[in-house]
């Protein structure tokens, strides 16, 4: 067995219930966040992986050898796959999203099929039994340890087929004569509406862009349609870990016919190019933990990404202290706009 200090608190209650898993076929999926899928691989009979963060699918892909596994905001199985014997959900902390996931995997569970929702107290954990009314008749509390309960149900009503469709909500964009329509799915950063620093950022852009631009964590590709709307000669590519994020993006240039590239990268470790424009709203959150690291790297390793005169810009909440960073790596940055609560940055290479 491995060490329990290599996992997170939801996973070492897991631990303490591991005869639920055994010999049994388990279908896994949410806010997956370290190796314990290693060991549960060990103790089920089959298991499926569905990763919403392309960091720990990195990270455990090959180690997850036999496994099936998805990187994916819509799981549809295989052709004449066997229905699983058991539902285990690392919930996040929208509950729309632990929705999405329970309408979207159900389908692919047995009658009478176990499932299993596991998570900290601050993501809400005790208050998710309700999403279980259309599975289940019944759901309880089984465990609790380290700030985290185990809800155990059993399906027992019918469920209908997924329809991805019926989950996107729409919103319409108005900045500067721009007008779009942004695409997102439960799971994306400020889903269902503009958040209060894009739109600082969208108000205080340069007059005129041109060349290749990188958008890093682009959620619902807010920013990056926004540019391509209004700078017809720019092209971008666009990224995030965040699988919902991803294909969020991609409905959104879908819907408003514009042409990018999107695709999944910890930060800069798929890319191998430079651009004339890195841009942000950087991300500052690791599931529910604050985590600066991803931001703090983008930082950190921008100007290497970035042509001779080439340009980032970020919008950062007020109370993040981005600018020491900023010193460290170029001569100088600049303060482009602020209000009560956020900042736009920039520096020159």
């Amino acid at each position: 067995m491995t060490s329990s200090q290599f996992f997170s608190n939801p996973s070492q209650v897991l631990q303490r219930n591991e005869s639920l898993f055994s010999n049994k076929s388990i279908l896994v999926a949410g806010n997956i966040d370290d190796q314990y899928p290693i060991e549960l691989q060990t103790i089920a009979s089959s298991s499926c992986f569905c990763f919403n963060d392309f960091r720990y699918y990195e990270k455990l892909k090959n180690k997850l050898a036999s496994s099936d596994i998805h990187f994916t905001d819509n799981y549809q199985g295989k052709a004449n796959q066997e229905k699983f014997d058991l539902l285990l959900i690392y919930i996040p902390k929208a509950k729309t999203e632990i929705e999405y996931l329970l309408a979207n995997l159900t389908p692919h569970l047995k009658e009478n099929a176990e499932i299993i929702l596991v998570g900290e107290k601050k993501c809400g954990i005790k208050s998710v039994t309700n999403l279980l009314t259309p599975y289940s008749e019944h759901s309880n509390i089984i465990d609790s340890a380290r700030h985290c309960s185990v809800v155990y149900a059993q399906l027992s009503k019918i469920v209908k087929p997924f329809v991805q469709e019926l989950w996107i909500k729409d919103y319409q964009l108005n900045v500067n004569d721009v007008s779009l329509t942004i695409r997102s799915l439960p799971g994306v950063f400020s889903f269902g509406e503009l958040d209060k620093g894009s739109e600082l950022l969208l108000n205080n852009l340069p007059a005129e862009l041109s060349g290749e631009g990188l958008d890093f964590g682009c959620g619902a590709g807010v920013l990056s349609c926004y540019l391509l709307k209004k700078h017809p000669l720019l092209s971008l590519d666009l990224i995030d870990v965040n699988v919902y994020a991803l294909a969020s993006a991609k409905l959104t240039l879908e819907k408003n016919a514009l042409q990018a590239n999107v695709f999944a990268s910890d930060v800069f470790s798929n890319i191998n190019k430079e651009y004339d424009l890195l841009l942000s709203n950087p991300p500052f959150h690791s599931g529910q933990k604050t985590n600066y690291d991803a931001a703090e790297t983008f930082i950190n390793q921008s100007i290497n990404f970035l042509r001779k005169k080439g340009k980032l810009t970020i919008v950062a909440n007020k109370f993040l202290r981005y600018e020491p960073l900023l010193t460290l790596t170029y001569s100088k940055f600049t303060e482009d706009a602020q209000n009560n609560k956020f900042k736009v940055l920039s520096c020159l290479k």
